[in-house]
């Protein structure tokens, strides 16, 4: 009597066990990375309001306002005056419902490397309440003292000398630096960086003048 023939797996088989393990493998990483994105979904938007809320408080000290500042905000479409070409945010602090200040993203686009990225505060009697750097490419040791954390005078550092400024102590044509004729300061060798900075806090603060009723509403 003969030895039974194992019976060999059809190719149609083999191809169809194939196709259910790829099913079976990629339902269960898509699921793993459904789970991982809901874990840290929240956590990364967090880390990334908490990020902004610093920046923004750097400008303005949360003790002057109790509105959730990132939950009150006006989205710009391109608004050439503040260099945005591709829009950006304003945000508006109130205190007792009351208007505290606004708060801009503004671009100089005539820096020395490139376009300088701020955020301006401007209070709601048009005072500057501070600006920030938030992105730039100027020269490193040279026109880099308009960020702050590259500024090596820390306790006076050069962009806060915006702080308290208005167009009612300096009229909009002072708002240049010394060498141009206007009112701030600049370091020697350095020009541009703090020139395209200066332009832009004053166009930010023109903006706000000209928009006030409607960025407040």
């Amino acid at each position: 009597m003969s030895e039974p023939v194992a019976k060999q797996p059809s190719i149609l088989g083999l191809s169809t066990s194939s196709a259910v393990m790829m099913v079976v493998f990629t339902l269960l990483f898509t699921g793993l990375m459904a789970g991982t994105y809901e874990a840290t979904h929240a956590t990364i938007a967090k880390s990334a309001e908490d990020e902004q809320l610093r920046l923004i408080n750097d400008v303005l000290p949360p003790s002057s306002y109790d509105n959730r500042l990132l939950k009150d905000e006006v989205v710009l479409g391109p608004t050439p005056e503040l260099g945005l070409a591709s829009g950006g945010h304003v945000w508006r602090a109130r205190k007792d419902g009351k208007p505290v200040a606004l708060v801009l993203e503004a671009v100089a686009p005539d820096g020395y490397a490139g376009a300088i990225h701020l955020v301006v505060a401007v209070q709601a009697d048009g005072t500057v309440g501070g600006v920030r750097v938030t992105e730039h490419r100027e020269t490193p040791g040279l026109g880099d003292y308009i960020d702050p954390k590259k500024d090596k005078s820390k306790s006076g550092p050069w962009i806060d000398q915006f702080r308290g400024k208005s167009f009612a102590t300096i009229p909009p044509e002072r708002w240049k630096v010394k060498k141009d004729g206007g009112e701030f300061t600049y370091r020697a060798g350095a020009t541009i960086s703090p020139r395209a900075v200066t332009n832009a806090v004053a166009r930010a603060l023109q903006y706000v003048q000209a928009h006030r009723e409607e960025l407040y509403r």
